[in-house]
């Protein structure tokens, strides 16, 4: 049972030395190649613990920031529990008032949990694959997600109506609004459009910039730039650009956008062995995206898992799982976590600049099993000094076990306002 009242959960703070090989809490990962970048450090830490299955295993772990007038800012996350592959409990809400140092017990947020479908017996809508974001101009979050079917205790297929994004909004006084729909009354989206696990642009103006994927069946989906406005309560579709296509397998899935010295660049999932990222003026009109590759031209190998931005001020990074020596029987590669310098202007990453932002723990050859998968993960901008990323470990064949875990990295120099 989840407890819902709330205390306040302290990190250890054991530092590591050298290669790392077991469920330690935290530990400095830098990479010789990379030293005089803007990343000075990465700090790995735990915030909960589950690789021994006697608690919960916590996944989907996404942050926000919300200022305070104290100026003391507080750290929103949300995240669910995993109980099999796509199978997630209710969505929770925890924060912490001290940048991560501890954290308030999970608490359920009501619009975001299951809820019957009428005229399907047995049949619930639940909730998965949630972003928060703060939105400066009304003060609230918009947590958006996507709906999920569940009959039983597994996910399955066949149970799927069409899908669809769904949000909640915490208002300035704490409180959640009910489940909402963002809807978009096109045939194109008509078995899934969703920004499930994406990350958005707030504009200026309060508008917001995001990536849909969508599509009439459920191979060969489509991604295109959305621009949607939102008041604090009703988030609504006000454009949506032309699409990009990939007909292998689902087809493009999970974009990701940001912003990065005035153009908007998106990152995307596919199921061809690569990662493919596009460039656009607007962020609704999107020119020939082109799979991701190293500096010399060398394609970066991917298997099917998403990646995220890394955005500071005076530079643009990816976050990352690709194929390694040291992981090639891991379950799409997806340990360790990654990150690279990318080269705004020729849209690849410099290969020299990459190092590890969480490590994979244990063998990744002749002990897959055991290597926790982190391919489901997200970037926050905390301050002007630091970013985060934030990720569920899971163990799928021990249990769905695993810790939820913090890698705190440090800029060699301030990133000002607009890096996420």
């Amino acid at each position: 049972m989840i407890r819902t009242g709330i205390r306040s959960v302290s990190l250890s703070t054991s530092l590591l030395v050298g290669v790392v090989l077991g469920s330690a809490c935290t530990a400095d990962l830098k990479s010789a190649s990379a030293d005089d970048g803007l990343i000075a450090s990465i700090r790995k830490e735990t915030i909960w613990r589950n690789r021994d299955g006697k608690g919960v295993t916590w996944f989907h772990p996404r942050a926000c920031v919300v200022p305070t007038p104290e100026d003391k800012p507080i750290v929103l996350m949300t995240m669910q529990t995993i109980g099999g592959s796509d199978y997630f409990g209710p969505v929770h809400w925890t924060e912490s008032r001290d940048l991560g140092k501890s954290w308030t017990t999970p608490r359920p947020i009501q619009a975001l949990g299951r809820q019957p479908v009428p005229e399907h017996s047995g049949l619930e809508a639940g909730v998965c694959d949630v972003v928060p974001q703060y939105h400066p101009p009304t003060q609230t979050v918009l947590a958006l997600g996507h709906v999920v079917f569940y009959r039983g205790p597994r996910f399955r297929s066949s149970d799927q109506l069409a899908r669809y994004p769904v949000y909640s909004v915490r208002r300035p006084d704490g409180t959640w609004s009910s489940r909402k729909i963002l809807k978009w009354d096109d045939p194109r989206g008509a078995f899934i459009y969703t920004n499930n696990c994406g990350q958005r642009v707030v504009l200026p103006n309060g508008d917001i910039i995001m990536a849909f994927s969508f599509g009439a069946r459920s191979e060969h989906r489509s991604v295109a730039g959305v621009h949607c406005t939102f008041d604090g309560e009703e988030l609504k579709v006000a454009d949506v650009g032309p699409p990009l296509v990939n007909r292998v397998g689902r087809g493009l899935l999970e974009p990701s956008v940001t912003r990065y010295r005035n153009r908007f660049y998106m990152t995307i999932r596919a199921e061809d062995g690569h990662g493919y990222v596009a460039v656009s003026d607007d962020g609704i009109r999107y020119k020939k995206m082109t799979a991701w590759k190293w500096d010399d031209g060398t394609p970066v190998a991917m298997s099917t898992t998403q990646q995220h931005w890394l955005t500071h001020s005076d530079g643009l990074f990816l976050v990352y799982t690709r194929r390694d020596d040291s992981n090639r029987n891991v379950i799409r590669w997806r340990s360790p976590l990654w990150v690279a310098e990318v080269d705004s202007e020729r849209l690849c990453l410099k290969r020299e600049t990459e190092r590890v932002v969480l490590p994979l723990v244990g063998d990744g050859v002749r002990a897959p099993d055991e290597v926790a998968l982190m391919g489901n993960f997200h970037v926050t901008r905390v301050t002007e000094n630091e970013s985060w990323v934030t990720v569920g470990e899971w163990l799928p064949r021990r249990g769905a076990r695993g810790d939820l875990l913090l890698a705190r990295i440090r800029w060699s120099r301030k990133s000002r306002a607009g890096g996420s």
